[in-house]
């Protein structure tokens, strides 16, 4: 990867890395932003999750966005809409909860449209041979946008106040900005600095044209399938305990350890490090299995069950960690582990359904948004409820041991294919009426518990030889 491929795939990164670390901003000054202002840990939950109210409403539309204008623009006004939300945090946070609460709202509004702007762009500056390592920079980008936050935010706050990280990442995002608006164009076909033997690359090595084009199915008949409930609700499941995460760490390490602030950022900061290189190691290894004879099937399997059941134990070992360097650890693991998703339910999406990715995609983390909301203002509840985690962290492990035993028991439906699952999709096969869909769904329930029983029967003739 060179030429113009790598200043766009560097920028994209960068920005992807300011997107989460002006998050993560919040989830630091909210500990002296909730002692200067009296906030109990109910509001903090409120106010932690204001952000995802507005990243909800523009998951799908930022799609629309990109589809229309292009990446380049979108993620351009995205920026600087999100920078100019994260320099007004702090003086809406001193004027009233209600500006503090419409401000994050506005800020998780401008950064929905990040991750569609870096899917297009990708598309368009990269041949499909070259376009998992792409995506690979980009989200280590988005992961080390953690680390970045959570070091760089008490560092600032201690310089400057509890406006310093705000200004100081507001500065970044328009630093970015003017460099992007500057040096990036739209689609390779645009640029004035690509070279003629760069340009044939990329459009040689596309695949795109093979594509179908069709009309987006209804919801109805999209829900009526039973792999979109296991793609759903393993959004829902890997966005709670992720933003539990997000949120609440550096408190809880301040909580329970009565670590300080700089301390318990430092903490927070190795996990989502660790997690940006895990992300690799997952994809890696799952290619690896499937070069090695495995079915893409059992390589899905393989990788979400690793990326829920490893996180669910380590949050349950963390009910017990004595010291935060132990508690460290257990996250680290959490984390960690759960990366190995993005080689599961996240790639099963093109599997099964490859034309309507996108659509699956926006609805799913929709989903997946409204479950972080709840799950971050319920931790806030709970912790002010019971005086601790405990309870919280038990529940997400056992969503996390939940989903698994269901996604792994709809693996074998999943596992039918894009032609299985886009062919009830193309026109002519689209049922007309609601009556239609519910049949659709109670035909898979009946497939699925004829799945069962003949694995129930296989076992019981194997138990019979032995």
């Amino acid at each position: 990867m060179a030429g113009e491929r790598f200043k766009v795939v560097a920028l994209v990164a960068a920005v992807m890395c300011l997107c989460n670390a002006d998050r993560v901003v919040m989830s630091v000054a909210v500990v002296p932003l909730a002692a200067k202002h009296g906030w109990s840990s109910s509001f903090l939950g409120i106010v932690q999750s204001s952000f995802l109210w507005g990243y909800m409403c523009s998951s799908v539309i930022g799609g629309a966005l990109v589809d229309k204008y292009g990446g380049k623009r979108v993620i351009a006004w995205g920026a600087a809409l999100w920078s100019l939300a994260t320099l007004l945090t702090p003086w809406a946070a001193n004027h009233s909860t209600a500006s503090l609460l419409a401000v994050r709202a506005f800020f998780g509004l401008a950064e929905g449209v990040a991750l569609p702007s870096m899917n297009n762009l990708l598309s368009r500056w990269f041949p499909t041979n070259e376009r998992a390592t792409a995506v690979g920079i980009s989200m280590g980008g988005f992961q080390l946008g953690n680390v970045v936050g959570l070091v760089l935010t008490p560092l600032a706050m201690s310089s400057i106040g509890i406006s310093g990280p705000f200004i100081l990442f507001t500065f970044f995002g328009f630093l970015w900005l003017m460099t992007w608006i500057n040096r990036v164009a739209n689609d390779p076909q645009e640029s004035n600095s690509i070279s003629k033997a760069e340009l044939r690359l990329i459009q040689a090595g596309k695949s795109d044209s093979h594509v179908i084009k069709s009309k987006l199915p209804s919801l109805a008949l999209l829900f009526s399938k039973l792999p979109t409930w296991a793609i759903v609700f393993a959004n829902i499941t890997n966005n709670w305990g992720y933003f539990v995460l997000l949120s609440w760490m550096p408190v809880y390490f301040k909580t329970v350890f009565g670590v300080n602030l700089k301390q318990a950022a430092w903490f927070s900061a190795v996990p989502w490090g660790t997690m940006a290189i895990s992300g690799y190691a997952a994809g890696a290894a799952s290619d690896y299995l499937i070069k090695s004879g495995y079915s893409t099937t059992s390589a899905r399997k393989i990788m979400q069950s690793i990326g829920f059941i490893g996180p669910g134990i380590a949050l349950l070992c963390l009910n017990y960690a004595k010291t935060p360097s132990i508690a460290a650890v257990f996250i680290t693991m959490a984390l960690s582990l759960s990366s190995f998703s993005q080689a599961g339910f996240l790639l099963n999406m093109q599997d099964i359904a490859p034309q309507y990715a996108g659509f699956l995609h926006g609805i799913s983390n929709s989903a997946g948004t409204l479950a972080a909301i709840i799950s971050t203002i319920g931790t806030g509840f709970f912790v002010q409820w019971l005086g601790s985690f405990q309870a919280f962290l038990t529940l997400t492990a056992c969503l996390y041991f939940a989903t698994t035993i269901f996604w792994n028991l709809l693996v074998p439906l999943l596992g039918y294919g894009s032609a299985w699952y886009s062919n009830f999709f193309v026109e002519g096969n689209v049922p007309a009426t609601l009556g239609h869909h519910f049949w659709s769904l109670l035909c898979d329930f009946r497939m699925f518990r004829l799945m069962l029983t003949s694995q129930m029967d296989k076992e019981i003739k194997r138990l019979a030889e032995i």
